[in-house]
């Protein structure tokens, strides 16, 4: 036999396009060529794939090797295809029964010793062979992070031979085992006990956990913001399982396993950030700060120091929940639904209307007009978090501890599953106007609102939102006048830049 065929899988974004790995061995001068757009790093296969097979004591063949990746207009990146490179090459020359690729799909890098090696964005390809119900091979660290995948029928091998040893039957390799979804351990993240005082604040961040709502603290330095948007992934219930695989799969594809795959992610990225950095790029596209905060919490700190053109890029995926980049080589969309908390100073020196203040109003305007109208319009909480006296620390009792605020979290959360199968903030028009209805005193009393405070028909609707959760989290069935007013009472920053 001089030809055989083994399969794996692409990555591009979270898809996994199959490709097969042709080999075909002709007499002629020795010579190894691949075909199929193989970027750098999978033409340089052809040296670790010989060194492999010579010091695995195998034979490399002295012919004319031809390897063709199919489809061939597909890119191929990355050393993912130095297995089936191999593999594929041994059954060609004879030294594995071609039979025994059938069904299988191979994914793996090799070391020169003939070591696998973990590669980065397994778990797209893990969930299409699940969905194909085809066996996966691996290395071993990335076979158990695929084995959480239902379903999947997984083998994780150290080296190649080892795995070869399994395809001729002479020593079987065990399946790797399927974790499924482990009890997250919230341990791992800060106690809202640990923040004294500022209730209206500590309630805020209750509604946006409970709702899914954006949110903005500001206020003069040292007053505890950054301290309380540390503690939101704390109050937010586990991912469900779907979710859990998406962020999985994306933290995959980045390179990032994650070690609790029910833990809400938490990004922090820093105000140097660029555009690219938050949505995501490159030659191939890799995903950004938004889509690794994919089901969990995105906090921009000091939110005016990020330069403009980068704030706005979050606009358009805080309402779809995706991104869409688009690139010369490839177009991707990957997951961005994910929560912004943010904080700032009311002033660029952070002390306004304090002695310590020297900030004139032109250069305070200038400093607040950094976030866009249409940015701030969909940050449904704006909340101020005024300073507390180091003298009145003392006094101040522990807070109410985070497991209690979760426990109120989720009975909201399984409210709004049971009625609308989504969080409020992901409220569609025509669901508002079903689920956030108003007497007619209430929604006299919102028109006033909306008028005299300037709001957006967005930022109308998101207060309509505010006041549902608010309502979740009392038990109430409808929408009572001080749900709508406390949701009004958090457009705080709006109401001061008037």
């Amino acid at each position: 036999m001089t030809l055989a065929i083994t399969h794996t899988r692409a990555q591009i974004g979270v898809n996994a396009p199959l490709v097969r790995v042709e080999v075909h061995l002709s007499s002629g001068l020795p010579s190894l060529n691949i075909v199929g757009l193989p970027e750098t790093a999978v033409r340089e296969s052809k040296d670790r794939v010989r060194s492999a097979l010579l010091n695995s004591h195998f034979e490399f063949p002295t012919r004319r090797i031809t390897i063709n990746l199919s489809p061939a207009d597909l890119p191929k990146e990355g050393g993912r295809y130095d297995l089936p490179i191999a593999l594929g090459i041994l059954a060609a020359s004879g030294q594995l029964p071609v039979e025994s690729l059938a069904n299988r799909e191979f994914i793996g890098e090799l070391a020169l010793d003939g070591e696998l090696r973990s590669v980065k964005g397994v778990l797209p390809a893990a969930k299409v062979a699940a969905d194909k119900q085809t066996e996966l091979y691996l290395p071993l660290q990335n076979a158990q992070e695929a084995s959480r995948i239902p379903s999947l029928t997984c083998f994780g091998a150290a080296n190649l031979l080892q795995l070869c040893a399994h395809l001729r039957n002479a020593k079987p390799l065990a399946p790797m085992t399927s974790e499924g979804l482990s009890e997250p351990d919230t341990s791992a993240y800060l106690d809202l006990a640990d923040v004294k005082g500022q209730h209206q604040a500590k309630r805020g961040l209750e509604i946006a956990a409970a709702g899914g709502h954006n949110l903005l603290f500001f206020g003069p330095p040292g007053t505890g913001k950054t301290l309380l948007a540390s503690r939101l992934p704390g109050i937010l219930p586990p991912l469900n399982e779907t979710t859990a695989l998406e962020v999985a799969t994306i933290h995959s594809v980045a390179g990032s396993a994650r070690s609790s795959w029910q833990l809400p992610p938490f990004r922090n990225p820093h105000h140097t950030a660029s555009s690219v950095a938050l949505v995501g790029g490159g030659s191939h596209p890799k995903p950004g700060e938004i889509s690794l905060a994919h089901g969990g919490v995105l906090f921009l700190d000091e939110l005016p120091e990020f330069q403009r053109q980068v704030l706005e890029v979050l606009r358009e995926p805080l309402e779809s929940g995706e991104i869409h980049i688009s690139r010369a080589q490839a177009q991707v969309c990957y997951p961005a639904r994910f929560q912004m908390v943010a904080a700032m100073n009311p002033c660029p020196c952070g002390y306004l209307g304090s002695d310590r203040c020297q900030c004139s109003l032109d250069r305070v305007k200038r400093y607040r007009q950094k976030i866009s109208g249409p940015l701030l319009d969909r940050i449904d909480l704006q909340i101020a978090v005024p300073p507390i006296k180091p003298t009145q620390l003392s006094h101040l009792e522990a807070g109410e501890p985070s497991q209690a605020v979760r426990e109120r979290v989720q009975q909201a959360h399984d409210i709004q599953k049971q009625r609308q199968q989504k969080t409020n903030a992901e409220l569609s028009g025509r669901e508002i106007d079903e689920i956030c209805r108003l007497d007619h005193a209430q929604m006299q009393l919102l028109e006033k609102a909306t008028t005299t405070l300037g709001l957006s028909a967005r930022a109308y609707h998101r207060t309509l939102r505010v006041a549902r959760t608010i309502a979740d989290i009392s038990g109430e069935e409808n929408i009572q006048t001080t749900h709508l007013v406390e949701a009004l009472n958090y457009r705080q920053l709006e109401r001061n830049m008037k």
